[in-house]
C-alpha cells in the first residue's frame, strides 16, 4: 500500500510541479481527490499520456459556483492536505484560500506550489522553470565554455526545486503536526527550491574555486567528467574524479599513453585532454566501450535514450521502469522494505469518480443530483 497509506489529500488540478508533487504522494500511497474542471469532462484527451497525473481519482467541479466550492470544502474538511499551484490570491478570491479552509480542518496542510512565492517583488508576475532558475542563479552556472547558458529541460526549476520541495514540505509539516495538533500552510516556490539545489555549488563559489561556465568540475569543463561521441554517432559518460578511478580511465581508455601527461587536476590542460580523449572515443562503437569500462570503478555508463535505458538489464533488474496501460514510465521511488508502494493506476479522465467521491462525504443521491443539476459538478 506504500508507507503515505491512509493519507487523505485534495489536489486542486493545475499543471507541471503541482501534479509532480500529487504524483509523489500518490505513488508512496497517499490517497489523492484531484478536482478537475467540470469544463473539461468529456473533454477530448487528444492522444496526451498524462503520467504525472497516475494514482489520483478525480472529480469535475465548477469553482466559479458557490455550490461548486461548498463541494470542495466539504472534501478539505476531511482531508489532511491540499496541493493548490495557482498565482497568490486565486484561491482567496475562490473562496478557498488558507484562512476558510484552516477554519473548516485546523488539522489541514495547506501546500501552495508557485515559481516566485506568495511574497516579494516578482510573486505576481507569469514565469516558468527558465525563468525561476535564472533568477535564483542556477542557470548561470548550466552550459559549456563560451556558450550560453542551457535549460536543463524543467528539472531544476518544476521538479526538482518545485513539486519535490513541495512534497518535502507536505510530509515535514504532517510530521510536526503529530506534536501540535496543527495543521500549517507550506509556502513552497521555485525559486526558493532551486537556490536550494544550488547550495554544493554556491559554497565552491563562496570559496572562490568557481570560473567561468563550461570550464569547471562538475559543468563539462573537466575531460573526467563528461560525455563522448563514439564511432557510431551514440555517447558515454565518465566521472572518474577521484584518483584511483582516474587512474583505471588512462588505463582502459589508453589515455595514459599520451608523453608528458599533465596532472589530473591541472585545469590549464583541460581542453586539450578533452579533445585527446574525445578522439580515442570516437575510435570505438559505444558497444565495444561497454564491453572495456562497463562494471569497472572508472566511473562508466552509456548515454541511454528513453527507449534504452527501459530495457537495460540493471534498470530491468530493478524494476525501475515499469508499463501501465501500454505506457512505460518510471517507477514509484524511493524502496521500502516493509511498506512497499504498489505500481499506480493511469491517470484518471476528469470527474470519472464524481458521485463515488461525493457519496463518501455523505451526500445522498437527491443532493448528488441537485449538484449535477446546477452544474457545480461533473
Amino acid at each position: 500500500m506504500g508507507p503515505l497509506a491512509g493519507l487523505k489529500i485534495i489536489e486542486l488540478q493545475g499543471i507541471g510541479p503541482g501534479p509532480y508533487c500529487g504524483m509523489m504522494l500518490a505513488d508512496m500511497g497517499a490517497d489523492i481527490t484531484r478536482i478537475d474542471r467540470s469544463s473539461n469532462v468529456g473533454a477530448d484527451a487528444g492522444g496526451r499520456v498524462d503520467i504525472l497525473a497516475r494514482g489520483r481519482r478525480s472529480i469535475g467541479v465548477d469553482l466559479k459556483k458557490p455550490e461548486g466550492v461548498e463541494t470542495v470544502l466539504k472534501l478539505i474538511s476531511q482531508a489532511d492536505v491540499l496541493i493548490e499551484g495557482f498565482r497568490p490570491g486565486v484561491t482567496e478570491r475562490l473562496g478557498l484560500g488558507p484562512e476558510v479552509c484552516l477554519d473548516r480542518n485546523p488539522r489541514l496542510i495547506y501546500g501552495r506550489m508557485t515559481g516566485w512565492g506568495q511574497t516579494g517583488t516578482m510573486a505576481q508576475a507569469a514565469g516558468h522553470d527558465i525563468n525561476y532558475i535564472a533568477l535564483s542563479g542556477a542557470l548561470h552556472a548550466i552550459g559549456e565554455a563560451g556558450g550560453k547558458p542551457v535549460p536543463p529541460l524543467n528539472l531544476v526549476g518544476d521538479f526538482g526545486g518545485g513539486g519535490m520541495f513541495l512534497a518535502f514540505g507536505i510530509v515535514t509539516a504532517l510530521y510536526e503536526r503529530e506534536r501540535s495538533g496543527k495543521g500549517q500552510v507550506v509556502d513552497a516556490a521555485m525559486t526558493d527550491g532551486s537556490a536550494v539545489l544550488m547550495n554544493a555549488i554556491f559554497g565552491i563559489m563562496n570559496s572562490g574555486q568557481w570560473q567561468e561556465r563550461g570550464t569547471n568540475l562538475l559543468d563539462s569543463g573537466a575531460h573526467f567528467y563528461n560525455t563522448y561521441e563514439t564511432r557510431d554517432g551514440k555517447f558515454i559518460s565518465v566521472g572518474s574524479i577521484e584518483p584511483q578511478f582516474y587512474a583505471l580511465l588512462l588505463e582502459k581508455s589508453g589515455l595514459g599513453e599520451t608523453p608528458d601527461l599533465p596532472r589530473q587536476m591541472a585545469r590549464d590542460q583541460w581542453p586539450a585532454l578533452q579533445q585527446t580523449l574525445a578522439e580515442i572515443f570516437r575510435t570505438k562503437t559505444r558497444d565495444e566501450w561497454d564491453e572495456i569500462m562497463l562494471g569497472t570503478d572508472i566511473c562508466y555508463a552509456p548515454v541511454l535514450n528513453f527507449h534504452e535505458a527501459a530495457q537495460h538489464p540493471h534498470n530491468k533488474a530493478r524494476d525501475t521502469f515499469v508499463e501501465v496501460n501500454g505506457v512505460v514510465q518510471a517507477a514509484p521511488a524511493p524502496r521500502f522494505d516493509r511498506t512497499p508502494p504498489e505500481v499506480p493506476p493511469a491517470a484518471a479522465k476528469p470527474g470519472e469518480h464524481t458521485d463515488e467521491i461525493l457519496k463518501e462525504v455523505g451526500l445522498s443521491a437527491a443532493e448528488i443530483a441537485a449538484l449535477r443539476e446546477s452544474g457545480a459538478v461533473a
